[in-house]
């Protein structure tokens, strides 16, 4: 009798077990999107595409399992905190916060419960986003660009390679007189350049824009100061007015290098960065594991693992530069 007792609570159990599978299963999860640009920006929607491949793969379909609800601050990245409120008050099951820098932390102060991922987090540990890479803590894991403040000695390396005789190259920031969270990176990535710059004998002009009304007084400056090529270091300005900045670069005949290959494909000479798609598809693998059940601070913040080097020759021909070979047989992508 006690075998048959125990056979029943067994099979009660399992019983049990595949009816909270079914249920689980049958759930439809609602997902929060908080972002700087919308998906169907062009600058932004190859990472996007990349980010809904990675759910597909793994059974999310809006629609079917999933819903979308989305706000995004589109260049003010002031309007993040009232954003993340907005849209911590629609319950979602989990948030994509992009970039980590700004809508990563905006989230975060909006809620403490609701699961996050963020992708693009500038050195999320020295900014407080997490307490560390590997045990993030509390409702919130990503992808980060801490890569950046090495990536930034690799894009003046190449700035260097490309234009061998430059000795002064102006730097354009963003954030030195912002608030907090954006301050400290921009002086975190600045301080870096200037090691790189030091380490490669040439002198820095730094320009910190505060809003593109001040990108034309800018590069006046730049060339008041006879700077001989131009670094712009990845923030949200410098993304978001990609196209002006190169517009601006190839009128005061100023050979750059970006932080996004963006910038690249909008006229300017070079971009070495992250591969944006790979770390959005990698964020896609984030939201499977925690809606699956996984808990967000145990999950290791990722590193990212791919590069590239984008390289537009005619930006080059119209500056009358030559690309060293050396420097042309590493792009990944070359536009003619």
């Amino acid at each position: 009798m006690r075998l048959i007792g125990l056979a029943v609570i067994l099979t009660f159990s399992v019983l049990a077990l595949f009816a909270a599978e079914a249920q689980q299963a049958g759930k439809v999860y609602r997902l929060g999107i908080l972002a700087n640009t919308p998906p169907t920006t062009p600058e932004v929607s190859r990472n996007w595409e990349s980010f809904w491949w990675g759910l597909r793969e793994r059974g999310w379909v809006e629609g079917q399992n999933i819903l979308i609800e989305s706000r995004y601050a589109e260049g003010r990245v002031e309007r993040f905190s009232s954003l993340a409120a907005e849209l911590v008050s629609l319950k979602p099951d989990l948030i994509v916060a992009v970039p980590g820098t700004w809508a990563g932390h905006a989230a975060k102060q909006a809620t403490s419960t609701i699961p996050i991922v963020f992708v693009y987090g500038f050195d999320p540990v020295g900014t407080g986003l997490v307490a560390s890479l590997a045990h993030p803590g509390g409702n919130i894991t990503g992808l980060t660009v801490v890569a950046d403040l090495q990536i930034v000695g690799k894009q003046l390396e190449l700035l260097k390679e490309a234009v061998p005789k430059v000795s002064r190259v102006a730097a354009l920031t963003e954030g030195l007189s912002a608030a907090e969270g954006s301050r400290v990176n921009a002086a975190t990535l600045l301080r870096e350049t200037h090691v790189a710059a030091q380490a490669l004998a040439v002198k820095l002009q730094v320009l910190d824009v505060r809003s593109p009304n001040e990108l034309e007084s800018a590069f006046a400056a730049m060339t008041k100061e006879r700077a001989g090529a131009l670094l712009v270091l990845p923030h949200s300005l410098t993304f978001v007015h990609a196209k002006r900045i190169a517009d601006l670069a190839a009128k005061s005949r100023l050979p750059a290098v970006y932080g996004f290959r963006e910038s690249a494909e909008a006229g300017g000479l070079m971009a070495y960065s992250a591969s944006a798609p790979d770390m959005f598809r990698r964020a896609a693998a984030y939201v499977d594991r925690i809606l699956r059940g996984a808990t967000p601070g145990d999950l290791p913040i990722e590193q990212p693992t791919k590069f590239e080097l984008v390289i537009n020759l005619k930006t080059a021909k119209a500056l009358g530069l030559t690309i060293p070979p050396s420097v042309l047989g590493r792009a990944d992508q070359v536009i003619e």
